[in-house]
């Protein structure tokens, strides 16, 4: 058999082309924001995850053209070696201040935070148990170590509770949910999971990807439910409200230390550039200095969702201003996003694997710098074409 035949076999993608359905890997011609071009077609940006509306502040900006213009364009080594720069450390030092721990380490992708960081932790009769809808990153991150994974049923702490209960006593435990999750905007229930956590003697990690820069002023989701001091590690992402590409890792400066010198994914790869070690730095600066815009974006998310369940769309059980619109069949959530889109507003269609089965939904999600005009236009668009499809 020839490895490659299943590429030649593979024929979806190019079927939804013909058909003029396919919404993935679209160019846009330019990002504002809150609004796109794809060629001369103007777009309502509900589908990005630039929370704050950060990839365009000036401040940002102007941190990573000085950056290059002061280090380069790449660093072109990993951070054990000659890849390390004292802003990478002064980051470090901010972003674990932060999130309210001793330490934190950088890497160059959330992806590979989340892989390196559980690949590092989980040895040889280690178990490491996911909530079922966590991030991909987390479920690749258990699969490359030497652990064992175990799952339980999304936010039920009772089931994790019994998965705790049927592992060795002896066996180290990492349990690791997202704070914030992607395709639903609910949040973990940080308070009922830790006792269950102490009880088994297992270490909590957060997944802040989505949290940080939306809950508990910012700063995340143990912050938002106060048990900062609970939670054992907190991973965050800059492709989110930190307006830049990369991640990190924050903790006991013990722990940090040791995935320092133990994670394979940072290790072996080029540290974060310095034009996005700059911007991350910004991004983080402007949270700080202008807690109105975590509002903002709260307030908004708060709007989208009273106006979507009033026209009778089933936004499930979102808490956030990540807001699924759940169509259930693929084909209808297609020729959704499709009518949406020839109507100026660009959002994400989202089919199994990444929701299950018989789940399709458009993944829409909000930025502060959504201005009113531009929300109401979205609220009726979606009305609008809602009733032409007979989904409201």
């Amino acid at each position: 058999m020839d490895i490659l035949k299943k590429c030649a076999d593979y024929t979806t993608a190019e079927e939804a082309r013909v058909a003029g359905f396919y919404p993935y890997f679209i160019p846009m011609r330019n990002n504002e924001g809150t609004e796109s071009w794809y060629g001369e077609h103007h777009l309502i940006m509900i589908g990005s995850n630039n929370y704050l509306g950060l990839t365009v502040h000036p401040k940002v900006r102007q941190a990573a053209i000085e950056a290059v213009q002061k280090y380069g364009t790449s660093c072109t080594g990993s951070r054990l070696l000659n890849g390390t720069l004292e802003m990478h450390l002064e980051l470090e030092r901010r972003l674990a201040r932060w999130v309210g721990k001793e330490a934190a380490l950088v890497f160059s992708t959330g992806y590979q935070t989340n892989v390196g960081t559980i690949s590092a932790l989980a040895q040889r009769d280690d178990f490491v148990i996911t909530d079922k809808d966590d991030h991909a990153s987390i479920i690749d991150g258990c699969r490359l170590s030497y652990g064992t994974m175990k799952r339980f049923p999304h936010n039920d702490a009772a089931a994790l509770a019994r998965v705790l209960a049927s592992l060795p006593e002896e066996s180290g435990k990492l349990v690791v949910v997202d704070g914030v999750y992607s395709m639903g905007g609910d949040i973990a229930p940080l308070p009922a999971l830790l006792p269950v956590c102490r009880q088994y003697g297992a270490r909590l990690m957060v997944d802040d990807a989505h949290a940080i820069g939306i809950l508990g002023n910012g700063q995340g989701t143990a912050a938002e439910f106060g048990v900062t001091d609970d939670v054992d590690l907190i991973m965050g992402t800059f492709s989110k409200s930190f307006a830049s590409l990369g991640g990190f890792i924050a903790g006991d400066q013990v722990v940090i230390e040791y995935i320092q010198h133990h994670a394979r994914a940072m290790i072996f790869s080029a540290s974060i550039s310095p034009a996005n070690a700059a911007a991350a730095m910004a991004a983080l600066e402007i949270m700080e200095q202008e807690p109105e815009r975590i509002r903002r974006l709260n307030e908004i998310g708060a709007y989208m969702r009273e106006q979507y369940t009033q026209m009778g769309f089933n936004i499930g059980v979102s808490q956030t201003p990540i807001i699924p619109i759940i169509i259930g069949d693929d084909q209808k959530a297609f020729m959704f996003w499709k009518a949406l889109f020839d109507a100026g507003v660009y959002t994400n269609v989202i089919i199994s694997p990444a929701v299950p089965v018989g789940m399709a939904l458009l993944r829409t999600s909000y930025i502060a710098t959504h201005t009113d005009e531009q929300l109401h236009t979205v609220l009726a668009t979606f009305k609008r074409i809602g009733k032409e499809l007979r989904i409201i």
